[in-house]
């Protein structure tokens, strides 16, 4: 991100700003991550409790957060007991087991907490993206590490490519650099910085994906602006645009 003049506090704004107009309109988030403090779950399960004090007490939005196997298996049963009491009625903690399949907590209780081995992360990150976007409406990505990330390929790759493999709606945000980047240059939506033409796992599934692939309701045009553009209205406004065209 140094090489675009942007900090990863720009990133987060980016994300933030993004999830703040979708609850606004009252959508339901769906995210993969962890529970961990300072990080993105947690920035998303305080802009949820914003938004309902300033609608109401009753509203159905929230976010759905979806806990891979590997991440839950090294985590304390009772932290994820306490994170599903103290977010009830704003976020739903979601248990997978390493094929992806919803767990309860009652069998979550029944498994020891230990450290993961690579298979593991490698399976259990896989399918928990597949459970995902078995969920939602549409996938966005932005940002995204490149480098010593867990599972067989970058997170923000692995879950555009099950999008796109699914022909699912897609936005992708390379202005903010990162993994969207690579990504929006490998299909065709932005011209390549040479010297960081990075050949991360995987990078060359890509390539019988183009520009025309993202099935999200935009044109080729404008979806290379979304994938260019540093400025995050400007992104909001052709998301937008692309989920009204979708239901249309």
């Amino acid at each position: 991100m140094v090489y675009l003049g942007l900090s990863e506090k720009h990133l987060q704004d980016a994300m933030t700003e993004v999830a703040r107009h979708l609850l606004a309109l009252g959508a339901r988030l769906t995210y993969g991550g962890d529970l961990r403090a300072g990080g993105f779950s947690e920035l998303l399960f305080e802009l949820v409790q914003r938004h309902r004090r300033d609608v109401d007490e009753d509203s159905p939005v929230g976010i759905t957060n979806f806990l891979a196997w590997p991440v839950h298996l090294r985590m304390p049963c009772a932290d994820v007991d306490r994170a599903t009491v103290e977010l009830k009625g704003i976020a739903e903690i979601v248990c997978l087991d390493e094929n992806g399949t919803r767990m309860s907590l009652l069998s979550r209780k029944q498994i020891r907490e230990r450290e993961p081995s690579a298979a593991e992360w490698n399976n259990g990150l896989t399918a928990m993206r597949r459970a995902v976007q078995a969920e939602i409406h549409a996938r966005i990505v932005l940002g995204g590490r490149v480098e010593n990330f867990k599972g067989s390929m970058p997170g923000i790759a692995e879950e555009s490519l099950v999008s796109l493999e699914s022909g699912a709606p897609l936005f992708v945000l390379g202005g903010f650099g990162g993994c969207a980047r690579d990504v929006a240059e490998t299909l065709g939506l932005a011209d390549p910085w040479a010297p960081l033409n990075r050949a991360w796992p995987e990078r060359s599934a890509f390539s019988k994906f183009g520009p025309d692939s993202l099935n999200n309701g935009l044109t080729v045009a404008e979806n290379r602006i979304l994938a260019t553009t540093p400025h995050i209205d400007r992104a909001i406004i052709l998301i937008l645009k692309g989920l009204v065209g979708i239901d249309t």
